[in-house]
């Protein structure tokens, strides 16, 4: 074997091993950017699904809210009509009382706002 032979084997070989060495370079970064697509591909699908499962979480609060709201309005006017029926039993009694002649017992500065204002 020439020299020159020897030469071109050995610059081969190094050739080969550069080459090698980018081809591995290039290979690892775009594994990385395919990784990364990959990754942004997922979130961009899994973001609607996302939406929804909020939405129906929205959905679902906002349905228990409503029925509480319901709850609370019926009670409040339950106990509206329950003070209207005591106010008018209770004057209905002083009324008595005084056709009896007998001093009723001053009301309570609340029952005066109320019995004012009807608040």
């Amino acid at each position: 074997m020439s020299i020159w032979a020897g030469i071109v084997a050995a610059f081969g070989t190094v050739g080969m091993v550069v080459a090698g060495l980018f081809a591995a370079r290039a290979t690892t970064r775009a594994a990385a950017a395919t990784a990364e697509a990959t990754r942004a591909a997922a979130q961009a699908q899994a973001e609607p699904n996302q939406r929804a499962e909020d939405r129906a979480a929205f959905d679902a609060i906002k349905t228990e809210l409503r029925e509480e709201l319901t709850s609370t309005r019926d009670e409040v006017k339950s106990l509206r009509s329950l003070v209207r029926a005591f106010a008018w039993y209770v004057g209905e009694l002083t009324s008595q009382m005084r056709d009896h002649e007998i001093v009723p017992a001053a009301p309570p500065d609340r029952v005066k706002e109320y019995n004012r204002t009807g608040v």
